[in-house]
């Protein structure tokens, strides 16, 4: 376990942020410094980066076209008939994308200490979301006041202490104002670390770093982190509602940056709530790709894009309730977006004769919750609830953190709550348990379904740059291409030679090896030993080797705000599953397509070899073409079950096809393979040090 921890931290380039996400930090290392022994042969040439912006201008068309059909949509809205028609669409395709959710178990609400204070009490309360899964949440109840009085859901943003941080602010302030406040911890933060060591630190890193780690591999067994933080606030209501002293005509919810991305959720898919106040996240996905905005594993809601869902949905779908929408001048929530999701809500709201119920509020400052919007939010509640006149923020003090614990060291332990990784582990045993072998067609038609493949690959188009000698390489002679596969996408192929080709690849022989690269296949061309000898033993065969698309060659010079977990690789695989396009799918048809190409140009005895990363590209292309006589894994993923039940991982979320151990797992695609000559050269598993070559 240590040393994957390690591991985790040698990934990253940063300590403080520990992680075994997909390192594009390595990759960009590897692509800009040319090998020691290029500069020993004094070779001008280094490893190509050619297409570095074609992976974000490819989204960015995608996206563009999605967000015109779904303004043009909205503002061709013209009767209250067809907002309602469409508000009912809606809301059964935000379920889609959020649930499935679980039953409701009891609460099981325990009470751990209270604090009392001049206007209000402090209860310290811990309830069960899930079986077995404890949220610790602190509830404000305002004194003096006999009757039913309104609530609010606090929902915490980023910050280590969550509800017993700077939250407090708006806590008390509504407390005091008559409203009984339930603010939670999310996931990863507060007394709610999924990865929690002694001291109340986690093995990885609180925050983001947990939301996401967390959050990928939920992927696959068809949930998402969006689902969970959703479903804790939903509960959170639910404990709301039975307490006495809450009127349920009136509940709201407001949280700021994450917590606002909670609220915005939440008000796609909870009815009971009556008015609601966003603050630093909404929006829209347009914007937030083009800016190269990444975020959390919760802030993306996977096939959203495909259903052509945007932030406007989810505060649409709780019209003609009250709703204030906060923004920030200086924010990097482009406010942009902001008042274009604005104005079709008032579009929208007009159509139900309820305009003046959606409202915006635009700070001049940074990001964050500060206090000009906090005002904003309190007089915009009061004007509904008409529980107080006074919108103005009194002066206070923040209680201690220590003081606001519903544990007493402030971290539910492992014995207290299960955590995330536990529940995904049993959830993968008993889906692996149902699900048994896979096999023939029935694998074949799986593997179709889960990476969104079409029927049909046609045969593409390429481009052919100048030959070049690469004595380094196991053949001296190269020839560029680039593969086109899809508007937009071209895959680096090389076709190595003992002579210099200018022209087009030519069929003989009929026999042809295909590398599949790990991360780059200039590096491993030349460093990687195995490889090297591989492609030396089939000297009787023409040799081709591909980076596909986002790998070497075109592998994205994407800048990406904040810290390394945000990394590229994410950031395209989350945008990849919010359009029902998997990355790991996208490139096995790349792969599908190249196999096609070959076999035009009159190869039609195929041995792939996969590495690393193109093991499963190479494994899954393996298994549906025909032309595929013999494969080689090198590094290949032992399961995807073995990532499902494992604390720790260290692949990409782009290799975790959505929901796939409800349809197969790896070792059924191994077991195909068996007729085609498999040849595993070692497995990584879930923890594997991929430095390794």
């Amino acid at each position: 376990m240590k040393n994957n921890r390690r591991n985790f931290i040698k990934w990253s380039g940063l300590s403080g942020f520990g992680i075994g996400l997909a390192p594009s930090f390595v990759l960009k290392a590897k692509a800009e410094e040319p090998s020691l022994a290029h500069i020993a042969e004094g070779e001008a040439n280094k490893p190509p980066h050619r297409l570095p912006t074609m992976i974000q201008d490819y989204y960015i068309k995608k996206v563009r076209k999605i967000s015109k059909k779904h303004s043009d949509r909205i503002y061709g809205l013209k009767t209250k008939k067809e907002a309602l028609e469409y508000q009912a669409e809606i809301k059964n395709k935000i379920k889609d994308c959020l649930g499935p959710f679980p039953e409701k178990n009891p609460l099981n609400p325990v009470i751990t200490g209270k604090l009392e204070r001049e206007a209000y009490t402090v209860e310290k309360v811990i309830f069960e979301s899930r079986p077995s899964f404890k949220v610790t949440a602190n509830l404000y109840i305002p004194k003096n006041n006999g009757q039913p009085m309104p609530a609010v859901l606090g929902t915490c943003g980023h910050a280590r202490e969550a509800k017993s941080s700077a939250y407090q602010y708006f806590a008390q302030s509504l407390a005091r104002k008559g409203y009984v406040v339930l603010i939670i911890d999310c996931v990863g933060q507060g007394e709610r670390l999924q990865y929690p060591t002694p001291g109340r630190k986690s093995a990885i890193k609180w925050g983001v770093t947990e939301h996401i780690y967390a959050g990928n591999p939920t992927t696959l067994v068809g949930d998402s982190m969006a689902g969970w933080f959703v479903w804790d606030a939903i509960r959170g209501i639910d404990y709301l509602t039975s307490r006495p002293e809450v009127d349920p005509r009136h509940i709201g919810v407001t949280g700021n940056s994450g917590g606002g991305t909670q609220t915005t959720w939440l008000c796609g898919l909870e009815p009971r709530l009556t008015l609601a106040a966003p603050s630093c996240f909404v929006t829209t996905i347009r914007r937030n790709l083009e800016n190269q905005e990444v975020q959390d594993a919760e802030q993306y809601v996977l096939k959203g894009l495909a259903k052509d869902l945007d932030h406007f949905d989810f505060i649409a779908t709780m019209a003609p309730k009250p709703v204030m929408l906060i923004t920030q001048e200086k924010d990097f929530f482009d406010t942009r977006g902001t008042q274009e999701t604005f104005e079709m809500l008032q579009h929208f709201y007009k159509l139900l004769g309820a305009e003046e119920n959606i409202q915006l509020f635009r700070g001049e400052d940074y990001h964050g919750y500060h206090q000009p919007a906090r005002e904003a939010m309190y007089g915009f509640f009061n004007q509904v609830t008409k529980i107080s006149n006074d919108g103005k923020e009194p002066d206070f003090e923040l209680e201690k953190d220590e003081d606001l614990w519903c544990t007493p060291e402030g971290q539910l332990s492992n014995s207290e709550s299960l955590t995330i990784p536990e529940i995904l582990k049993n959830k993968s045993i008993e889906i692996g348990k149902k699900r048994g072998k896979v096999s023939g067609s029935n694998l074949k038609k799986a593997l179709v379904e889960v990476l969104c493949l079409p029927e049909k690959f046609e045969v593409p188009d390429y481009r052919i740059y100048r030959g070049r000698k690469e004595t380094l390489f196991p053949r001296p002679y190269v020839t560029d291409m680039f593969v086109e596969t899809e508007p937009g996408i071209h895959n680096a192929v090389y076709r190595l030679t003992e002579e210099n080709i200018y022209s087009r690849p030519h069929g003989s022989p009929k026999k042809a090896i295909l590398y599949v690269s790990h991360l780059e296949m200039d590096d491993e061309l030349i460093n990687d030993e195995k490889i090297r000898g591989i492609l030396s033993d089939h000297a009787d065969q023409a040799i081709y080797t591909c980076d596909l698309r986002g790998i070497g060659q075109t592998q994205p010079n994407t800048h990406v705000s904040y810290s390394i977990p945000y990394n590229r690789e994410y950031f395209y695989g989350m945008l990849s599953n919010m359009m029902d396009e998997p990355l790991i799918g996208k490139r096995t048809y790349d792969l599908l397509c190249i196999l096609n190409w070959l076999e035009k140009i009159d190869h039609t005895e195929i041995t792939i070899l996969g590495n690393g990363w193109g093991c499963q590209p190479a494994t899954f292309a393996s298994v549906l073409n025909k032309n595929v006589k013999k494969v080689i894994l090198k590094n290949a993923l032992s399961s995807y079950s073995d990532i499902a039940e494992s604390t720790f991982y260290n692949w990409p979320v782009s290799a975790f096809p959505m929901n796939v151990l409800h349809h197969f797992d790896l070792p059924d695609c191994y077991r195909e393979l068996e007729r085609k000559n498999l040849e595993i050269l070692g497995f990584w598993g879930a923890e594997a040090d991929q430095d390794k070559k």
